[in-house]
């Protein structure tokens, strides 16, 4: 990446590019009203990680679920059977509630009703990226909370494994990210997990033509089958195969070799629609990690502007379970 690229992704990342809608959001909201915020939310993301790394990418799942229904309010961690995490893309799927609440209790400790916790999210996210290697960002905060969650709006706006890349990249610009957005944020399964029930259609009985899916690297797919061999679906592996726990580009280049766990990444590069409208930049992720890792941070920082309620909107929750 030439230095003018660099010095552009740096104004994007720092907030500056023309991408970047601030909205009312700032980089200096507690500033005066709780100075320690980051450090402290930074501290407890550390802590969860060293107890279980997979928390990195739950932790960073949380926050991109949060965004996509509703703006990034906090509604993901509303509890109640009409909740958000009990919507099909996040049962038995979305985690992280505890750290969450452990983040908000040491917070509350330091600047008591300050911080909301759709900002704990945004912030938590960004250290878990950077404690598994990935890029760093400034956050933009002074969101506040929400006050109901929204199920149907999770059930039908979050991008899923089984969609179209269409139809990801519809829900992306849904929310105003763009095709760039999805590759780069698609990159975020270079860490985490995934259960067979989200990946074993692609193992048997694929099509007519296929019991499995051809765009599956075949000894890859012969390794799956033998995990999901119990019928558990709940068990898991690895988004990234050969680099779990890493936020690098390593997810990319398995795409180019057809190994993809989920079909929703696959389908990045290897699909019709893919191969149409994303394909070139998995190809130049898969070359530059600088690139990749730079449009990441980009891209987090345009997902963590979405829908934002500042001001007298919301409230900030003193349990981010429930609503005042």
């Amino acid at each position: 990446m030439g230095s003018n690229l660099l010095f552009v992704g740096f104004l994007l990342v720092m907030g500056f590019g023309p991408m970047t809608a601030r909205s009312q959001l700032s980089y200096d909201y507690y500033s005066k009203s709780c100075p320690n915020v980051l450090n402290i939310v930074r501290s407890q993301v550390l802590n969860a990680i060293k107890n279980e790394t997979r928390m990195a990418a739950s932790l960073l799942r949380l926050h991109f679920h949060d965004c996509f229904v509703n703006g990034c309010d906090g509604s993901i961690l509303l509890d109640g059977s009409d909740g958000e995490k009990f919507a099909l893309p996040n049962l038995n799927s979305a985690r992280g509630f505890e750290v969450v609440d452990s983040i908000k209790t040491a917070v509350e400790s330091a600047c008591n009703g300050t911080v909301s916790c759709a900002d704990i999210l945004a912030i938590a996210a960004k250290y878990a990226v950077v404690f598994s290697g990935g890029p760093s960002w400034r956050v933009l905060l002074g969101r506040r909370d929400g006050l109901v969650a929204n199920q149907s709006g999770a059930n039908s706006g979050l991008p899923g494994p089984f969609n179209s890349i269409d139809t990801i990249i519809s829900k992306f610009n849904a929310v105003g990210l763009n095709t760039t957005d999805v590759v780069a944020l698609s990159g975020g399964h270079t860490i985490g997990r995934a259960r067979c029930t989200l990946f074993s259609s692609r193992l048997s009985n694929f099509s007519a033509t296929s019991s499995v899916d051809p765009t599956l690297d075949a000894s890859m797919a012969a390794d799956l089958q033998s995990l999901c061999s119990s019928g558990d679906g709940n068990t898991t592996t690895a988004l990234d195969r050969n680099s779990t726990d890493a936020f690098d580009n390593h997810y990319f280049q398995n795409l180019l070799n057809q190994k993809g766990l989920l079909s929703s990444d696959q389908g990045l590069y290897s699909s019709d629609e893919g191969i149409a409208s994303t394909k070139s930049l998995v190809e130049t992720y898969s070359n530059s990690s600088e690139r990749f890792l730079c449009d990441f941070a980009n891209s987090m920082v345009k997902m963590g502007n979405i829908s934002p309620l500042t001001g007298s909107q919301g409230e900030v929750r003193q349990n981010c379970r429930v609503v005042n």
